[in-house]
């Protein structure tokens, strides 16, 4: 008796080389599409690929939702909101009320916290069932041939995304432990510390910084780079650096850590210049690597190049039929990024061709109070890429709405192109309480090339922290009002 219909498939699929071919002894489940990695990019991917028609796979070894939804930019928002609302507190004499701030219920905010997460990932979850993506708990491992290995299961897809994420990073030789921790452990504390140094001055550092000064710590950062938050324009740096001044954060830039050593009740931190350090905690805010080490990736014969996978600007691999994104790419390690890199693989392989990702175009925004927001080049970058650029910087002193939220800070304009000449604006910063929620016109300007002069048309509401935004672009077209120019 011959081979069955399903035999004679497998040995056509061999001979094609088909992805679906058998080559082991494992039960075996195919899919047009097979993610590996369920946080912003993977879900994302999922998500959009379920609407354009195929079948879908989702592996997450975790919770679906990643870091972002269950360790990062959830969680660290809520803490910095309940910071907030600390700072409001304590500082309602300043409007005539009558508040104060008696101290920080740690459990009442995890509750809170929790409470955002929870509701966030239990409407995830539902998303995905109703989309019909089938779901796969379990540790992945990428195995070549366009299959994923979960558990002793198999998952061929017509193609794979690898979305694998990141884990938070230490320096060689510092252990994490005891009273050594990363923003994993740092979102969970079970108690205010009365004094913690930072590792890094980052946008994490910065933001734990944020929230341990509103709930009462006494915080230090040390940044071996010579600015916080390095990889913005020099002049927000600066900015940030005032504003923490004024809120008593310390922090030390150019300077290297050397060690820590700890006790049961105390960390003590080394610098190069010589100087000790005593705290409740040591916080490592260094960044976040690629999670490829165990994922198969190498061995699988993928690209990689310190630990990240190399892509291209339609986010293929080397291998054909298999895409990365997100944080194991080179580039911003961003969920917005990655969520948008998700939809964009989704749309490639169902071959809608949609424009590549503008990495300059991406909004970043650190939450700290102030926040720091930008989008395009600095103008370091625009200078080396443009020549000659022009700059202007727009107070919010001038804000009549950011001098009701009494916030200090600015809008600051980087021009392609010397003064009196047209160019688009290529850079955009802005420091102060909220102008996070500026970044969207922000970006519209820098991703649709738009001069200073067709952003100066467009009437900005009154009083609002958008308005300053108007008035920078009035001022770059050259008719300020509410400033001296």
């Amino acid at each position: 008796m011959g081979p069955g219909v399903a035999g004679q498939a497998d040995a056509r699929r061999e001979r094609n080389g088909d992805p679906f071919a058998k080559e082991h002894d494992v039960p075996e489940h195919n899919a047009d599409l097979v993610v590996l990695g369920g946080g912003s990019g993977g879900y994302a991917c999922a998500l959009r690929a379920a609407e354009l028609g195929m079948s879908v796979v989702l592996v997450e070894r975790d919770k679906l939702g990643g870091t972002c939804l269950h360790w990062g930019c959830i969680p660290t928002k809520a803490l910095l909101h309940a910071a907030e609302i600390a700072d409001s507190a304590r500082d309602g004499e300043k409007v005539g009320v009558r508040s104060s701030l008696s101290g920080i219920d740690m459990a009442g905010v995890h509750k809170y916290k929790d409470g955002v997460v929870g509701k966030l990932y239990k409407g995830l979850q539902g998303l995905v069932k109703s989309r019909r993506i089938e779901f796969v708990a379990g540790d992945g491992r990428f195995v070549g041939s366009r299959a994923v290995e979960v558990e002793g299961e198999r998952y061929v897809g017509r193609n794979v995304v690898l979305a694998t994420g990141s884990y938070a990073r230490s320096l060689p030789g510092l252990d994490i432990g005891g009273r050594i921790i990363t923003s994993n452990e740092a979102i969970r504390l079970d108690e205010v510390p009365q004094r913690i140094v930072i590792l890094g001055g980052g946008v994490i550092g910065v933001e734990f910084a944020s929230v341990f000064r509103s709930f009462g710590a006494e915080v230090t950062i040390v940044e071996a780079l010579p600015r916080l938050v390095p990889n913005e324009d020099e002049w927000a740096s600066k900015q940030l650096e005032r504003a923490f001044r004024r809120r008593r954060i310390g922090f030390k830039t150019g300077v290297k850590f050397t060690g820590a050593t700890q006790t049961d009740s105390a960390v003590s931190v080394s610098l190069e210049s010589g100087e000790e350090l005593e705290a409740d905690y040591l916080l490592v805010a260094v960044g976040r690597g690629p999670n490829t080490g165990n994922a198969g990736f190498d061995e699988a014969g993928v690209e990689m190049q310190r630990g990240f996978v190399l892509a291209d600007e339609r986010l293929r691999t080397n291998l054909d039929g298999v895409y990365a994104l997100g944080d194991i790419v080179p580039g911003l390690q961003l969920a917005h990024r990655g969520f948008q890199q998700g939809i964009f693989v989704a749309e490639e392989i169902a071959g809608l061709n949609p424009p590549a990702i503008d990495e300059d175009g991406i909004p970043r925004v650190t939450y700290c109070e102030p926040e720091v927001a930008s989008v395009g080049l600095t103008e370091a970058q625009a200078r080396e890429r443009y020549g000659e650029v022009q700059t202007l910087v727009y107070d919010l002193a001038g804000n009549g709405k950011s001098q009701i939220l009494q916030t200090a800070g600015g809008i600051k304009l980087v021009k392609a192109g010397a003064e009196g000449t047209p160019g688009p604006v290529v850079g955009i910063h802005m420091v102060g309480a909220r102008v996070g929620e500026l970044i969207g016109e922000a970006q519209l300007v820098y991703n649709w090339d738009a001069q200073a002069e067709d952003v100066a048309a467009l009437v900005h509401a009154h009083p609002t922290q958008n308005e300053a935004f108007g008035e920078a672009h009035l001022a770059l077209a050259g008719k300020p009002l509410h400033s001296h120019s």
